[in-house]
């Protein structure tokens, strides 16, 4: 079998797969975001924590509980690795410095999990599972929760109320994230990931000394690490490693569980503001995009350009042989276009232009279908603009879902798509700029601005992969991209939830024979080409100098 036919046989294997799934997640996660009954272990937490989860939140008491659990998550996390050292289950290891951990601290809170540390020399157990593990499932519930408050204030009318923070955060953990990831880190474990407690020991004989591993919760990690699409790895070497990612099935597995939450998601959208079709406009968008990127990214990877790449069947440098071009070309799409960040190869390996796709898609706001909540928030921001464009063209005040997308709506929604770029482009240009920056790149002209312009963009999106070739671990990388993490998950949603709060106290506009249909495909159309002009615009030039310049050199 030829290579590009296995690539395009696992990418069909993985959309029958999705597709199956589908309807019974979006439905599934619409009842429980819907429900006014609540579980017995669920009523333990709000007891524990003094919630009232049948309270109503207007928008600000609701980003009030977004950003107090958000603070004390990253104390908590910045605390456990500063006492490391004096923790049981170490392994060893030292506390974390102080730079790099409220880095990972920022990073694990905002879903981003990037990563200046290698995990198997850095991190214990305790710190791994009881630190890490669990802010990969109250990060990622954190993010659905906002995406239900907007789509609450889709769907209310006359009432500023967007439901309760607490039980949405709640809810997603115990009903959503937990039950898919025990699954999956069961079929994670029956592939050969590892799972134990073990200590460090040697792993074979190698010529020149014996190799060190150390075990840990690596399935169970490894699968909220992807259904989360949080992405930080237990080792260095993240899903390219055979502990996290052992063969080809699992690695189309994992692809599957990045995907799943993301595009359900659509469905329940659909569900929860009574138009099925609306969703499907929703998912539509994103799958367009999605197949477009991941088609791109295997023409340019197969693309034969010379006799090296002839034998290997493409360019295989940095990838793994089990993966192959193929899964692993998927695999880069799919963690780039959400914010997963998880790699199975490295992407400063790829070709000029695939690295520029792997950046693209996080430039377009990792909305194609994004992170688990992110995406579906990100996307609904996208269609109120394209909508508002369209009012533009036929001089009518521009209506989404039986909403008028008025003034604040559009001043709203104009600072959600130009706070990311602007942490993004700053701070890249405050890097190039100054003289102790650069001294951390390995690589010198075009591909050397990539490198920073990627980790600012991984950063600001809260994607977390990497130009591997960029030594982050310093001072000034570990503040900044921090900085940028945090910024870019929590200045973002204040948007949403004040633009959640004003639509749902509007009264809903009655649809008449000038509303634009925003369930048909040539909305989808409409939606497909703003992402990609107001992306094209606002990155165009520094791509130019990246990955452009890269590709058109080679």
């Amino acid at each position: 079998m030829s290579p590009i036919l296995a690539g395009v046989l696992q990418l069909l294997a993985l959309i029958a797969a999705l597709a199956l799934a589908y309807r019974p997640l979006g439905d599934y996660m619409a009842r429980v975001y819907s429900s006014t009954k609540h579980l017995r272990v669920e009523k333990w937490i709000y007891k524990a924590v003094g919630a009232n989860p049948n309270a109503e939140m207007r928008w600000p008491a609701y980003l009030r509980g977004v950003l107090a659990f958000s603070a004390v998550s990253v104390l908590f996390l910045y605390l456990l690795q500063r006492v490391q050292g004096s923790l049981p289950g170490s392994l060893g290891f030292s506390s974390i410095d102080p730079d790099q951990a409220f880095n990972t601290a920022a990073s694990f809170v905002s879903n981003t999990n990037w990563q200046s540390y290698y995990g198997e020399q850095a991190m214990g157990h305790v710190v791994q599972t009881g630190g890490l593990a669990v802010q990969n499932f109250v990060s990622a519930a954190v993010g659905i929760a906002v995406a239900v408050a907007l789509v609450r204030g889709f769907a209310r009318s006359r009432t500023g109320e967007l439901g309760n923070f607490w039980a949405d955060l709640v809810r997603g953990t115990v009903r959503i994230l937990i039950p898919i990831s025990v699954i999956g880190a069961i079929v994670l474990v029956a592939c050969g990931a590892i799972q134990n407690f073990a200590g460090i020991h040697e792993v074979g004989q190698l010529t020149g000394g014996s190799p060190q591993w150390n075990g840990g919760a690596v399935a169970s990690q490894e699968a909220i690490k992807e259904v989360g699409t949080n992405g930080g790895g237990y080792f260095n070497a993240n899903s390219a490693h055979p502990f996290e990612n052992p063969n080809a099935f699992s690695n189309l597995f994992e692809i599957f569980l990045i995907l799943l939450i993301p595009f359900a998601l659509t469905r329940t959208f659909g569900k929860m503001v009574g138009s099925i079709k609306q969703g499907y406009a929703i998912l539509a968008t994103m799958a367009t995009i999605w197949l477009g990127f991941t088609a791109l990214m295997m023409w340019t990877e197969f693309h034969h350009g010379g006799p090296a790449f002839d034998v290997a069947g493409g360019a295989m440098e940095g990838k793994e042989t089990r993966f192959g071009v193929g899964g692993s070309s998927i695999f880069a799409v799919a963690t780039t276009l959400t914010s997963t960040g998880a790699v199975n190869s490295f992407h400063s390996s790829f070709t000029g232009f695939g690295g520029g796709i792997t950046l693209l898609g996080m430039q377009l706001g990792e909305i194609a279908p994004g992170g688990t909540g992110s995406g579906l928030y990100g996307m609904l921001i996208m269609a109120i603009i394209a909508v508002f464009i369209a009012g533009l063209m036929v001089g009518r005040t521009p209506e989404y879902l039986g909403k008028k997308i008025g003034t604040r709506e559009i001043k709203l929604a104009a600072c959600y798509i130009l706070i990311t770029p602007a942490l993004v482009l700053c701070f890249t240009a405050a890097a190039m700029a100054l003289p102790t920056p650069v001294n951390s790149l390995t690589n010198s002209g075009a591909h050397g601005f990539s490198e920073i312009l990627y980790a600012y963009t991984s950063a600001g999106n809260n994607n977390g992969s990497a130009f591997a070739g960029l030594n982050a671990d310093t001072q000034w990388f570990n503040t900044t991209l921090g900085l940028a993490m945090l910024l870019g998950r929590f200045l973002p949603m204040v948007f949403v939830l004040a633009l959640a709060g004003s639509l749902a106290e509007q009264k809903p506009v009655p649809e008449t024979a000038g509303t634009l249909r925003t369930n048909k495909p040539l909305f989808t159309g409409l939606l497909v080409g703003t992402i990609l002009i107001i992306t094209g615009l606002t990155y165009f030039p520094a791509l130019a100098l990246g990955p452009l310049a890269e590709g058109l050199a080679s």
